[in-house]
């Protein structure tokens, strides 16, 4: 090994033992100097876990749909209530089934074109198998192209067929927390269930998807279109339908959104110059939407965490001034046998790379817990802990401690050897 290696190496430990050393004969100081950069580094790798995980599961809920599926609506997608934005979008005209029979017609390079309806999330709806009762299911109106439109399918009996949708044919298909609610130890298929007591035959159970955040997809019973509407008619006058479009093609996607689109503006005699009556949104688009927001929330806690560490920061460096001050005879004494700047400049800032990479540590730890104890505590907000975020964690409190130490290593080193020697 080279010379100079093997000297660096004997300097390094030989400060590293120093420092240890150090923060072990103050150590009620130093736990309190590095708690700035304990809190920083926590919030850090917490904050990236919890987000990162739900990043994950929404996006993995919203491409479960298909990457090329493509919606159009009434009413723009958001994240949180409505506003004026929201007032203006309830003045426009309602989507149709004929407007979804326009865009099958007119646009071929569609696989699927379906359209749907959901009752009022704020009405109670009673779904109900002799004693029995569902929790709190809503109902959607739909067409027979709703499984492969939604990539929904059936693994239990059957779907409605468009004849039974033509003529508003009593027949019903079950999510599968209804099925499991109000038909628990028996086959659902052929038995009859009501619906805010109307009668239906079961024909068929959707696949389970799971539960997302608090939301049941699967909670929820399907009607044909013109069953659901003789029932629940203010849902269809009030908000329309959504007409869901799936390409036969991932790569004809653009295509299809500007075909029906174009399609759409020219039923609704949407002037050229005006701007679409009507909302489209794919997977992606919803992706963007939810990563600016998740994103806007990380930053703020970036934020609050960097706040934390500069805090810490100025706690290592006011540590490690008053131990140049404390320690200046034996500075003096280094230096008078021999020691160069760059010697005691290497001692302190070793010592306080230390400190700080002892708060990263335990930072990181905390971090890991709080993220452990929130997966623990609320299974439906699953967290991620990238690997790069415990090694972001620790580089970052080790620059803390080169940054903030270095000025009083500086100091140390430029101290005049006699006058060290001197001091009381």
């Amino acid at each position: 090994m080279h010379p100079l290696i093997t000297m660096f190496r004997l300097g390094f430990g030989e400060n590293a033992r120093l420092a240890v050393a150090a923060i072990r004969g103050h150590k009620l100081r130093a736990g309190l100097t590095v708690l700035g950069i304990v809190v920083g580094v926590a919030t850090v790798i917490a904050m990236v876990a919890i987000v990162s995980g739900f990043n994950n599961n929404v996006i993995g809920n919203l491409q479960a749909f298909g990457a090329s599926h493509i919606e159009f609506q009434k009413y723009e997608d958001r994240f949180g209530p409505g506003g004026p934005a929201f007032d203006e979008e309830k003045r426009r005209r309602n989507l149709t089934v004929v407007d979804a029979e326009a865009i099958r017609l007119l646009v071929p390079e569609a696989r699927t074109v379906s359209s749907r309806v959901a009752s009022d999330p704020a009405a109670v709806v009673h779904v109900k198998h002799l004693n029995l009762e569902a929790n709190l299911p809503y109902v959607l109106g739909t067409d027979e192209n709703y499984p492969m439109a939604m990539a929904y399918p059936v693994v239990r009996g059957r779907f409605y067929t468009a004849t039974e949708v033509e003529h508003n044919a009593p027949v019903v298909v079950l999510g599968a927390d209804v099925r499991e609610a109000i038909f628990p130890h028996e086959d659902p298929i052929g038995k009859d269930i009501t619906v805010n007591g109307a009668r239906y035959r079961v024909v068929g159970v959707l696949y389970k998807k799971g539960e997302q955040f608090g939301y049941s997809p699967d909670n929820k019973v399907l009607l044909p279109f013109g069953t659901f509407e003789r029932q629940f008619p203010s849902n269809v006058r009030d908000d329309g339908v959504i007409i869901a479009v799936v390409p036969r093609r991932a790569e004809d996607l653009q295509l299809v959104i500007d075909k029906a689109t174009e399609a759409l503006r020219h039923r609704r005699k949407v002037p050229f110059n005006k701007p679409n009556d009507f909302a489209i949104s794919t997977p992606d688009q919803l992706i963007a939407q939810f990563k600016a927001i998740t994103g806007g929330v990380t930053g703020a806690m970036m934020f609050i965490a960097l706040i934390s560490l500069v805090i810490g920061g100025v706690g290592v460096m006011n540590i490690m001034l008053a131990s140049v001050t404390e320690r200046t005879r034996e500075i003096g004494v280094r230096k008078a046998v021999g020691a160069l700047p760059r010697d005691i400049v290497g001692q302190f800032l070793t010592e306080a790379v230390t400190l700080s990479l002892v708060g990263g540590v335990i930072g990181v730890a905390l971090g890991l817990a709080a993220a452990a104890a929130v997966r623990a505590a609320v299974p439906s907000l699953p967290t991620n802990v990238p690997l790069w975020s415990p090694l972001v964690g620790l580089g970052v409190s080790m620059g803390v401690g080169i940054f903030f130490g270095l000025w009083p290593a500086v100091k140390a080193s430029r101290l005049d050897p006699i006058e060290a020697l001197r001091y009381e």
